[in-house]
């Protein structure tokens, strides 16, 4: 298997698990809510948390499928500010990552 078909996995079971985590926070959020009012406190509380933890795997899985359009495209591993290629390293930790190290330090 080459690089681009192992990061191809490594992202493809990752957009699964998040697809998985996200339908079960949509689970949550829908569920009837409690009577007493310091119960629905704590409810509207977990809620905020499982809100933002929504948001940020929404916006993992627009990376992660940014990403397999790059490899459909024969560009993943480039960087797409500077076309320089990204290092292992940084693909090794952010299989989705667009920029090269030195474009991400830039901001």
């Amino acid at each position: 298997m080459n690089d681009t078909q192992t990061y191809e996995k490594i992202l493809r079971d990752r957009q699964r698990e998040l697809e998985s985590r996200l339908s079960r926070i949509d689970g949550d959020l829908g569920r009837t809510k409690e009577q007493d009012s310091d119960d629905r406190a704590v409810e509207s509380e977990n809620d905020e948390v499982l809100e933002g933890l929504g948001q940020a795997g929404q916006e993992e899985l627009r990376a992660i499928g940014a990403a397999l359009d790059r490899i459909a495209k024969g560009t993943y591993g480039t960087c797409v500010r500077c076309g320089e290629s990204i290092s292992t390293k940084r693909l090794g930790a952010v299989p989705y990552a667009p920029l090269c190290e030195d474009c991400m330090g830039q901001g």
